[in-house]
């Protein structure tokens, strides 16, 4: 989805960040600043700190910083077009999107899948309660020992048993019912007659990181086949993206320690029931790696629960390929295995809550379980249990894991130490990352300083003539300088706006951090600096260009005058 700059730059512009934060963090004057105990790290005193003039926050604990969008993105978990819609509702805009009207129509007709599919899910809420075949399903219910709370939760509903419980609601609205077909809640036969997908169902809606209905599925009651529906792929449904629950996980635990995937809807309704309110479905697929990114981000440690059969190592396993190039730095798996025969539903009503957590704690790290399943597969052949592991090590982004299960991988073939295995195989460790340096202070050199303040106050730019002197100038940043006074020349942007333009830039890290440089300009200044660092540039080219010249051995009539223009200039500037 590609959304137009313009309407991103009008997003942050309309949207006041302190605002924003204040309504879930609640924040207190500090200075021209706001301060709050950051809410993306445990603290006692506060040090997270909000910019209005800058519209952008930073945490001097954690390094967390950025603007509206990523704090929406961060703080509500939602990728980058998630968030971007989430404030455009906020301020009742539609976000457009680039490449012309069919895009628009497409997202005209996303906006009424979602407001069709909250009608669905209320009439199926509705028939719980109000169908004339409610007890029967209420019976089911109460047998599976749902409260009125966890149904509520959930919002759990039946779809009656007939043709067209749903149908019925549109027969009149011919538009509406094809809208429902392309969602996937008809069907349409071959001679064109239509009727409900979902029939004689206990329907539990999905819903996306927004809290959107996008999807149901819906299970049996009795004995019929097939046990579970869900819903098909439809432009605002694709179940290798979504996690079952895991919205709803979200409303109980803000920052959940940990996060249990399993594979059914009732297995996380049954565990919500009994107090393991962490557990989230992979919607009847193997995980994919955009659920594993969903997992690691939405909490410290991802527990991987499957059947102790043979299929259900085989799922682990194939969990296990898809995390390994998606792990970072302080991200947790471990792959717990449940008797043959039972499944988390039925585990955790045999023996409670208390006992399935003990079973959670000695659920097995990913290491143990990585090498026990090449043990069992290979055996004694070690030079095939070394192959493959090395094929699975390489693939491992994290150093600190590289590093440890080279380790393992060393003392399961005998050797002495992991360098012996790294020299034997060639082996190049990925080298950790640098942690995130502490804020920068001072003044540092003229150039860091022109564009620490352009940053911090992209204005300075507007209307500025151009500056020829530094596209001639070599030194390592100034095209970096370059950039944004071109940039900001024509536009004018606040911080927030600047960055944003920068999201993908390879320099997005640094134009970060010259956003939070404590400068030490007081603000009266600011203009007066900034002139001063581009006199001082232009004046480096000027030398530059003077040392070139004289260390000519000839030169061109042109030169000759440059180069006298050049030493009065510079008489001029040293008197």
């Amino acid at each position: 989805m590609a959304i137009p700059r313009d309407f991103i730059n009008e997003l942050i512009a309309r949207t006041d960040i302190v605002d924003l934060i204040d309504r879930k963090v609640p924040l207190k004057k500090a200075g021209k600043n706001h301060s709050a105990c950051c809410p993306f790290h445990s603290e006692k005193s506060p040090s997270f700190t909000v910019s209005r003039d800058k519209q952008f926050y930073h945490c001097f604990g954690c390094g967390a910083h950025g603007n509206a969008i990523d704090f929406v993105m961060e703080y509500d978990r939602l990728e980058f077009v998630d968030a971007i819609e989430e404030l455009a509702s906020q301020l009742g805009l539609d976000v457009p999107q680039e490449n012309g009207n069919t895009k628009r129509q497409d997202h005209g007709l996303s906006r009424d899948l979602y407001q069709l599919m909250e009608e669905a899910n209320l009439f199926y809420q509705s028939q719980l309660r109000q169908h004339q075949d409610k007890q029967k399903v209420l019976d089911y219910l109460d047998f599976r020992g749902l409260s009125d709370d966890v149904i509520k939760h959930f919002g759990i509903g039946f779809a009656p048993d007939g043709w067209d419980g749903l149908l019925g609601r549109y027969r009149q609205n011919q538009s509406a019912q094809d809208k429902l077909l392309t969602a996937g809640m008809l069907i349409e036969n071959d001679s064109g007659k239509r009727y409900d997908r979902f029939r004689d169902r206990l329907m539990f809606p999905i819903r996306d990181r927004r809290g959107r209905v996008i999807g149901f599925g819906g299970r049996v009651l009795g004995e019929g086949t097939p046990k579970y529906l869900n819903s098909p792929e439809t432009p605002i449904f694709h179940k290798g993206n979504e996690l079952y629950g895991l919205y709803e996980l979200k409303q109980l635990h803000r920052d959940p320690q940990h996060v249990l995937i399993v594979e059914g809807y009732m297995d996380v309704v049954a565990l919500a029931q009994f107090g393991v309110d962490y557990a989230v479905a992979s919607l009847g697929t193997s995980t994919t790696a955009e659920q594993f990114q969903l997992l690691v981000r939405s909490a410290k440690e991802v527990i991987c629960c499957y059947d102790g059969d043979r299929a259900g190592r085989e799922a682990a396993w194939r969990a296990l390929e898809t995390a390994l190039p998606l792990l970072k730095p302080g991200d947790m798996v471990r792959f717990m295995f449940l008797p043959q025969g039972e499944d988390p539903d039925t585990m955790v009503r045999k023996i409670g809550k208390a006992a399935f957590e003990e079973l959670i704690q000695q659920a097995m790290q990913l290491p143990e379980f990585l090498f026990e399943t090449l043990s069992s597969t290979h055996g004694t052949d070690k030079g095939a249990l070394a192959k493959q592991a090395i094929t699975l090590i390489e693939k491992v982004q994290d150093s600190v894991l590289q590093n440890l299960l080279l380790e393992s991988l060393s003392h399961k073939l005998g050797m002495n130490s992991s360098d012996d295995l790294k020299k034997k195989l060639g082996f190049a460790v990925k080298k950790p990352q640098p942690l995130n340096a502490k804020g920068l202070q001072g003044r540092g050199t003229p150039l860091r300083l022109a564009i620490a303040l352009l940053v911090q106050k992209p204005s300075l730019g507007f209307g500025l003539a151009p500056q020829p002197a530094l596209n001639k100038i070599q030194m390592a940043g100034i095209d970096l300088l370059n950039h944004l006074l071109e940039i900001t020349r024509t536009q004018q942007f606040n911080s927030a706006q600047l960055l944003e333009i920068h999201r993908e830039h390879e320099q997005k890290s640094t134009l970060i951090k010259l956003a939070q440089w404590d400068h030490q300009v007081a603000d009266e200044n600011v203009l007066t600096e900034f002139k001063q660092t581009l006199i001082w540039l232009t004046n480096q080219y000027i030398e530059q260009r003077y040392q070139e010249l004289s260390l000519k051995q000839t030169l061109t009539k042109a030169e000759k005058m440059q180069l006298t223009k050049l030493i009065s200039i510079m008489k001029g500037v040293a008197k």
